[in-house]
């Protein structure tokens, strides 16, 4: 006999078919790698194929949520599939068994595209198509309603809520369903959280044999409006294209040296506890920071010499450019003579103020070299590091079109007034801050309306690697003001007024802000 289903019990027939077969895959990626889930593996396919400046713009729009949009965006184009493939299957299953299996085949090829692919990576995807179909298969046999002449047409359009009619059946059906589905993707979830990073790093305690000096007094300017000097690692900002945070454990954790060296490497991490841990006061900025954008931050970490473990590896003199790469896959090119300076201070980076870095910032193991933005340095979750040349090897984001070095660019920020804010008229106290990394703050001068640059009042230096704040009185009379600034390094270079965006090799331009003082 033949059997109909109503449009709304069709299309939540398929929304939670599909949404079975997610969180079977999450589940079954649990015991493997949070990276194999499959919805984590398109995402990272998609980022991985997405135009820069859709990527510079999702940056900059959404910030360290353009991720959680990614996967919402991903979400609603799974739910408006599973709408329509739900509505075709109101008399057949093909459509909808049809959906599950094009789905589990876009998982299997996004993670045949992983970097990290190892064979059980195949493992998710085939547990998510045999977990959809089955539920989608059984919830519509729940969900049929027979097609008889004892049954009007309009019940038969009409039939969620008819009793006699499977309503019952199908409810307890859909919600064994919707209830294992969250179970599974809970329990993936925890699994990889129980034999994952967080485990790991509790169990650690990282102190220096040579600490940082004590942060001096008139570091900062909070009072007056600037950050603190040393930011918070729950604030610290996050630039990556990690769609899920890796899980690597600290006891299993290796780095292997090779390329271009007399003799390769690979160390643990008890091998990097076992040398001399040293620790530096280093700003990060991300090269997508617009100007007066928030993606840099100032913290003291904890690591071993990195110059120290490429001497030990022994350098050929021909190399240029340190490969190193994620363990998500993700690469970056660092040139090797900004860090083997005499005074480079790059990092093998452990420990962020004074505890084991955070998972989202690198843990186990990242790299730190100052004076560079992140893209060309920062490599989070390391795990290899190949001496090699500009000319033999591209890393990800040269390969996206921007530049092959990124030294930090002069730069200064207005943190106070806000734009658009009142203040009172009369005095007035504008602060903000600037940084040269490696290289210096001389000055930060401000001007109000166009009128004169005047020199601000600058913090206590801590070190040429970090930024430095700046405050200044001004006197403001009733009505709309703009202020703008610009800092000068210690080579006498002073910012340029026009604006350029981020892309190749960092943003450039003044600074200003439109506010208004009200009686």
């Amino acid at each position: 006999m033949a059997v109909t289903i109503a449009p709304l019990r069709a299309v939540a027939v398929s929304i939670l078919a599909v949404a079975a077969a997610l969180g079977a895959g999450h589940l079954a990626a649990g015991f493997i790698s949070p990276e194999a889930s499959p919805i984590f593996a398109v995402g990272n396919a998609v980022i991985d194929v997405t135009p820069t400046p859709m990527k510079e713009f999702a940056i900059q729009q959404f910030g360290e949520d353009n991720k959680n949009v990614l996967l919402g965006s991903i979400g609603l184009g799974l739910l408006v599939l599973a709408a329509v493939a739900g509505l075709a299957s109101r008399k057949s299953k093909i459509a909808g068994s049809a959906l599950i299996l094009i789905l589990g085949a876009a998982a299997v090829a996004a993670a045949l595209s992983r970097p990290t692919f190892t064979g059980l990576w195949l493992v998710p995807p085939a547990v998510s198509i045999l977990a959809g179909v089955a539920s989608f298969v059984w919830l519509h046999g729940a969900a049929a309603v027979p097609d008889s002449p004892e049954v009007p047409s309009e019940n038969k359009q009409m039939a969620w809520d008819v009793p006699g009619l499977g309503r019952r059946t199908f409810l307890v059906t859909s919600t064994a369903v919707a209830v294992g589905a969250g179970a599974a993707a809970l329990g993936g979830r925890m699994l990889g959280q129980r034999v994952g990073a967080e485990s790991s790093r509790e169990a650690l305690d990282i102190i220096a044999d040579i600490p940082a000096p004590p942060i001096p007094p008139g570091a900062d300017f909070t009072a007056d409006g600037t950050p603190t000097f040393i930011t918070p690692n729950s604030e610290f900002y996050r630039v990556d294209t990690a769609l899920t945070l890796p899980q690597l454990r600290a006891d299993t954790w290796q780095l292997r040296i090779h390329g271009m060296v007399d003799r390769e490497i690979v160390l643990t991490y008890d091998d990097l506890l076992s040398m001399p841990l040293v620790e530096k006061t280093i700003t990060l900025v991300c090269v997508s920071n617009e100007v007066g954008g928030p993606y840099i931050s100032t913290a003291n970490f904890i690591g071993v010499s990195l110059a120290d473990i490429l001497r030990r590896a022994g350098l050929n003199p021909r190399a240029d450019q340190l490969a190193t790469t994620s363990s998500d896959g993700w690469t970056c090119g660092t040139p090797v003579d900004v860090v083997m300076a005499e005074d480079s201070n790059a990092l093998v980076a452990i420990g962020m103020n004074g505890e084991p870095l955070p998972v989202k910032h690198g843990f186990p193991v990242r790299m730190v070299v100052p004076g560079l933005y992140g893209y060309v340095s920062a490599t989070k979750w390391l795990v290899d590091m190949e001496v090699t040349t500009f000319d033999e090897f591209d890393a990800y984001w040269v390969r996206r079109n921007w530049a092959e070095r990124g030294p930090v660019k002069t730069m200064s920020r207005i943190d106070r007034p806000r734009s658009f804010a009142e203040v009172p008229p009369g005095r007035y106290v504008a602060a903000g801050i600037a940084w040269a990394q490696h290289t210096g703050i001389d000055r930060v001068e401000v001007r109000v309306d166009g009128g004169e640059w005047v020199e601000t009042e600058l913090s206590t230096e801590v070190n040429i690697d970090t930024w430095r704040m700046w405050r200044i009185e001004l006197d403001l009379e009733p009505g709309s003001h703009r202020i703008e600034c610009r800092a000068t390094d210690r080579t006498g270079f002073t910012q340029q007024e026009e604006r350029v965006p981020p892309i190749p090799d960092g943003a450039t331009g003044w600074h200003s802000i439109a506010f208004s003082a009200q009686a």
